[in-house]
């Protein structure tokens, strides 16, 4: 219970309060008491003056007699709630000067004082019943600010538990759900709109998960029934030695088919992970290139597309030298891939620079404007039955633009249908 935040802001509240009460009674209280022992001192200071113009007019009348004057003053100054007394060397000649009480001075000549003085009951009086007053009413008013801050923190959380209680029926079934903020402050509506956002991110990582298991199913269904209906087919019978050498062929190239993809899988899950620690060293990137392109040359012979590799002499790099070269042998094996007989790809690097950047063009099928946006996605084909012919599965692109941003570069693609492609990596050193 004292854990809650709704029990912890009406503490605040409450202390606050208290703390505020407190100093504002202390306040009230200090100016009436001053307030009150100044019109005391104000009403006795007058009452000194006029015992002083009285005293001096009886001595004139009474020829300088001194005890004389100052009895028929202290008689004539008779009030009720105060006295005046005369006193000269500072004994008392005529009046009284009363005990525990305030008392203002008038000095005269000779020697003289004229004394006025009030007793400070009446004072204390006043005080004590503001006491009391004070006493009463704090504790009912701080009661007042308990349950008025109670019920203000009450109202005010009340649609972020609505909100709790949204969130908590949200699960992976539907993601698509929304909080709902009524007529919540602003500041919890910004809390809601952010937890919305996040709740769209996650539909969206959840969606693509989803497809991503879908579509790795699908590649891997392939390959698998092929490997399993050479094996039915080798067992349903004996067979020569030759046919049974040719489904183990068949089985062998679907293995390393279903081994690649398996490492591209891996390699791509590390890397959502953020598991890839980068082996990065010092090299040459125009020699790595070239040795990618030399690697290449044997597919591309094969297909009848040239390859031609420019280069400029002496380009360090720094960086993970293998995951480059892959980066490289994807763009290369893509470019080959798509490109008709005939036709060349072109491999570039050169200096941006404190970085690199490499292009590689082809005069291949090209890829539709439609098309462009998504061919980074992860079993992304367009076009579907070409690729697979072809043994892609959809992921060497992929492949491309996580190693680019994992060394904080970034992929382009400019593409026509039937006139090439042309990939460019920007690498900052």
């Amino acid at each position: 219970m004292t854990s809650t935040l709704r029990f912890r802001l009406t503490a605040w509240h409450l202390g606050l309060s208290a703390v505020l009460l407190v100093l504002f009674c202390a306040f009230c209280y200090q100016l009436l008491a001053r307030s009150l022992a100044a019109r005391i001192d104000g009403r006795l200071t007058s009452e000194a003056n006029t015992a002083a113009s009285l005293f001096a007019d009886e001595i004139h009348e009474s020829n300088g007699d001194v005890l004389a004057s100052a009895t028929e003053v202290v008689t004539e100054m008779r009030l009720e709630g105060s006295a005046v007394a005369v006193l000269r060397d500072g004994r008392v000649i005529a009046g009284t000067v009363l005990p525990n009480s305030r008392t203002v001075r008038r000095e005269i000549a000779g020697g003289l004082t004229i004394v006025s003085t009030a007793p400070v009951e009446s004072l204390d009086a006043s005080l004590r019943t503001l006491r009391d007053v004070m006493a009463i009413s704090l504790p009912l008013f701080l009661l007042l600010a308990g349950v008025g801050g109670y019920w203000l923190t009450r109202r005010n959380l009340a649609p972020l538990e609505a909100m709790a209680g949204q969130a908590r029926r949200i699960g992976d079934a539907n993601l698509d759900a929304r909080l709902a903020t009524g007529d919540a402050a602003d500041e919890l509506a910004t809390l809601a709109a952010s937890f919305n956002e996040l709740l769209g991110r996650l539909d969206q990582s959840f969606d693509g998960m989803r497809r991503f298991v879908a579509d790795a199913s699908h590649e891997l269904r392939t390959p698998l029934a092929v490997i399993r209906g050479e094996a039915d087919v080798a067992l349903s019978r004996d067979r020569s030695a030759a046919e049974y050498r040719e489904a183990l062929a068949v089985i062998q190239d679907e293995s390393r088919r279903l081994s690649r993809l398996v490492d591209d899988l891996l390699n791509l899950a590390r890397a959502d992970g953020g598991r890839v620690k980068l082996q990065v060293r010092e090299f040459y990137f125009d020699e790595l290139l070239g040795d990618c392109c030399r690697s290449a040359q044997r597919l591309a012979e094969g297909r009848g597309v040239a390859i031609e590799c420019r280069v400029d002499a002496g380009v360090p790099f720094h960086g993970d030298e293998e995951l480059l070269r892959r980066l490289l042998m994807n763009l290369l094996d893509n470019a080959v891939r798509y490109t008709p007989a005939g036709g060349h790809v072109t491999a570039s690097v050169e200096r941006r620079g404190d970085g690199v950047q490499v292009r590689i063009a082809d005069t291949g099928i090209g890829i539709s404007a439609e098309a462009a946006p998504h061919v980074f996605e992860r079993f992304f084909r367009a076009d579907k039955a070409r690729s697979r012919a072809e043994g892609g599965f959809g992921l060497g692109l992929s492949i491309v633009k996580w190693i680019a941003e994992s060394h904080r570069g970034a992929v382009e693609v400019e593409s026509r249908p039937n006139a090439g492609s042309a990939f460019t990596v920007t690498l900052p050193q």
